[in-house]
């Protein structure tokens, strides 16, 4: 039987576009070679303690349109954990909240009391974010040459100010070390950060994969679908060839799988090396602490980056000991460590911000080796992160297409989108799916517009390209 579409991997961005094609009348089949679905957003319950657990903690944003209207159409969006009164804290006490100031300049009074910075540290970052403030994705393919570190110095910022916040910045939202970030690929996110006044961080309050998983699958079920579990596709032609030697023949294919994986199925791949991370669980004897989630400045000196203790976040957990997870992100330097060293080195790190975890047992420990977080984006990967363009009936799905944003749960859901927009653009039934980010708040959305309407001013102008005469 042929089927209307078949999807190859069952994380968010399979799911979004096996949910997204259902719901257009289209009758999927999803496929996923694992027993579980999330992909790398997956959950289980760890059998030691009972508690569910994720691959790694995520968090999610505000400004998350599509991953919020993903969960909006599962009915699960009120699971999320929102921290709306301040955006992060730091183990050095230092506390960032948006102020009554337009963009950029709202979280700028905390940073200037808090940084221990100088003033002319603060100020050397102002070419770079009126930089950021005028980036269009038009400026990707200059700003892609380049590393983020070079980028940084060749507008003047200080090293103190690369140190102290650039460095955390690379490594904590793009996984990479800032000498081997894109400056297009953090541009980007730097720009939209800084845009939007109220953007805050919120925590599923309950495992990340129980917001989504089960409830994509009911969704595609209920619209005629399937979704086979244990089912590993092995290529993909005239429709998707399975290990077991089940074909199953298809009108449209969706590859949802990281960029290494395509090769395997017989498609074109970009080259890319993953940022490899580790992920704790620490199950302590006591309540440590009131704080949700806080970071490490300092980057590479330190093992972890940023801590999220799920007693405060889960659902009905509140009177529960702390229950701490904790990323090691590019975690090369942790490569030797045992198991056990990294329990103890995390406990320490979480020590330097609460001290009474150096006097507390921990009773169990969980450590996760995640070989891929996001691809690196390395100065030149952003140019060349495919489309999802429907070519020979197959379409591109994950994080790590070009979607406008950096590789995350939100650009994994849009590129779902976006893939379900090709299939139903090549099925003649059109129809709008994937939100772009949302305009930007104050000073930054008033240059964004002005950039725009000089680009729209400057297209108008020009004439269109003379047509070469004929030969007599």
């Amino acid at each position: 039987m042929v089927q209307d579409a078949v999807i190859v991997g069952g994380g968010l961005a399979g799911l979004a576009c096996a949910v997204a094609l259902g719901d257009a009348g289209i009758r999927v089949t999803l496929l996923e070679r694992e027993r579980r679905l999330g992909g790398r957003a997956c959950s289980w319950t760890d059998a030691a303690s009972g508690d569910p657990i994720d691959l790694g903690p995520h968090v999610v944003h505000s400004e998350y349109r599509n991953m919020l209207a993903f969960l909006e159409r599962l009915g699960t969006r009120d699971l999320i954990c929102w921290q709306p009164g301040k955006l992060i804290t730091f183990s050095s006490g230092m506390v960032l909240r948006h102020r009554r100031l337009p963009p950029p300049f709202s979280l700028l009074p905390d940073l200037v009391r808090g940084s221990g910075l100088s003033a002319r540290d603060l100020w050397s970052n102002n070419r770079v974010t009126w930089r950021a403030m005028r980036f269009d994705e038009a400026d990707v393919p200059e700003l892609d040459r380049v590393s983020a570190l070079e980028y940084l110095r060749a507008l003047g910022v200080s090293e103190p100010m690369i140190e102290w916040f650039w460095s955390f910045a690379a490594l904590s939202v793009m996984n990479v070390p800032l000498e081997r970030c894109s400056a297009a690929a953090l541009l980007r996110v730097h720009s939209q950060l800084i845009g939007h006044r109220r953007l805050h961080f919120g925590f599923p309050a309950v495992a990340l994969s129980e917001l989504f998983a089960a409830q994509a699958a009911d969704a595609i079920e209920r619209a005629g679908g399937r979704v086979l579990l244990g089912a590993e596709a092995i290529s993909i032609g005239k429709g998707v060839c399975l290990r077991d030697g089940m074909h199953l023949p298809a009108d449209h294919v969706v590859a949802a799988v990281p960029p290494q994986d395509l090769k395997k199925l017989g498609l074109a791949a970009p080259a890319v090396e993953p940022s490899p991370y580790i992920s704790s669980y620490l199950w302590f004897d006591r309540k440590l602490t009131g704080e949700r989630f806080w970071a490490l400045l300092g980057a590479l000196k330190h093992l972890n980056t940023d801590f999220y203790d799920l007693s405060n976040i889960r659902g009905g957990w509140s009177a529960r000991s702390s229950l701490i997870a904790s990323n090691i992100i590019y975690s090369h330097r942790a490569g030797t460590m045992s198991d056990a060293e990294i329990v103890a080195a995390t406990q320490r790190e979480i020590a330097q911000f609460f001290p009474e975890a150096a006097r507390s047992r921990v009773v169990h420990a969980v450590v996760n080796r995640i070989a891929m977080a996001i691809p690196c984006p390395l100065p030149g990967s952003e140019s060349e992160r495919p489309a999802a363009s429907h070519c020979a009936g197959v379409s591109l799905a994950g994080d790590w297409t070009r979607t406008g944003l950096p590789c995350s749960m939100e650009s994994a859901v849009r590129s779902g989108w976006l893939a379900a927009e090709e299939v139903l653009r090549a099925a003649g039934r059109p129809r709008a799916l994937a939100l772009a980010p949302r305009p930007a708040d104050g000073l930054v959305g008033l240059v964004q517009r002005l950039r725009s309407s000089a680009a729209r001013a400057r297209a108008w102008r020009t004439p269109p390209t003379a047509r070469p005469r004929p030969h007599p």
